[in-house]
């Protein structure tokens, strides 16, 4: 695993206002912790903390923390990992970070991500489709044996065949804590949409009839047009 070095330095501001302020000069606010410990606010070099994230360990690297007592000119080293990054919701720029202090002799619980290599004969040959729901996985080990990550090759997956988190292959001294029965990698069938037709006979064009309700302007003048019965004729007294 990577080593690397990031310059830190103590802050006494807190809120906001100021965070925004260190923000703008290319500084990020961070913390780091250990457990049973304080947490210590620190203030890193974001161009520093960026290139960190694009080398091969990524978020995994251990960092030696080169902390300068902002009071006492004083210069500290602290090994640390990254626990936690937050990023803002619109520009997805850095917003803080957390460290958390390891010892190189303990073990730690970190994630790993998953990779799929080469291309599916079920994806190549029949048109399926890679699922790839879990892009990592949670592993035990010792900081200096954190893989940057596992590779997982899927050339001979067929339609059906999935690979699960137990299929993994791991280093030895790698201990697995996900589900081993979730599912990392599938090859799905091609999603058919169904086309419904109408029947139609050849040559007609049938129109649906419309049936309305009459109205009582309508009913008048359907009364008006019809003839009225013809009135009996008045019979005449016979005179004697």
């Amino acid at each position: 695993m990577e080593k690397v070095i990031l310059n830190a330095e103590t802050r006494q501001e807190h809120g906001k206002q100021f965070n925004k302020k260190l923000r703008a000069e290319s500084i990020i606010p961070a913390v780091t912790y250990k457990k049973g410990k304080h947490t210590l606010p620190l203030k890193v070099d974001g161009k520093e903390l960026f290139h960190i994230l694009h080398t091969s360990a990524g978020e995994n690297a251990i960092i030696t923390l080169k902390i300068k007592d902002a009071d006492k000119g004083e210069t500290k080293d602290k090994t640390v990992i990254i626990k936690d990054i937050q990023y803002g919701p619109i520009k997805g720029n850095i917003l803080h970070v957390d460290f958390h202090e390891i010892s190189l002799t303990e073990k730690i619980t970190v994630n790993v991500s998953v990779e799929a290599k080469g291309e599916a004969e079920g994806v190549k040959v029949d048109g399926g489709v890679l699922d790839h729901p879990i892009k990592e996985i949670q592993i035990e080990c010792f900081p200096t044996q954190i893989p940057e990550k596992i590779d997982v090759h899927v050339e001979e997956l067929k339609i059906g065949d999935s690979i699960r988190v137990k299929d993994l292959e791991v280093p030895e001294e790698v201990t697995v804590l996900s589900d081993p029965e979730q599912t990392v990698i599938s090859v799905m069938a091609p999603r058919v949409e169904e086309v419904v037709e109408e029947e139609v006979v050849e040559g007609e064009a049938q129109e649906p009839e419309v049936i309305r309700e009459k109205k009582p302007e309508d009913e008048a003048k359907e009364a008006e047009g019809k003839e009225a019965p013809p009135e009996p004729e008045a019979k005449q007294d016979k005179k004697e």
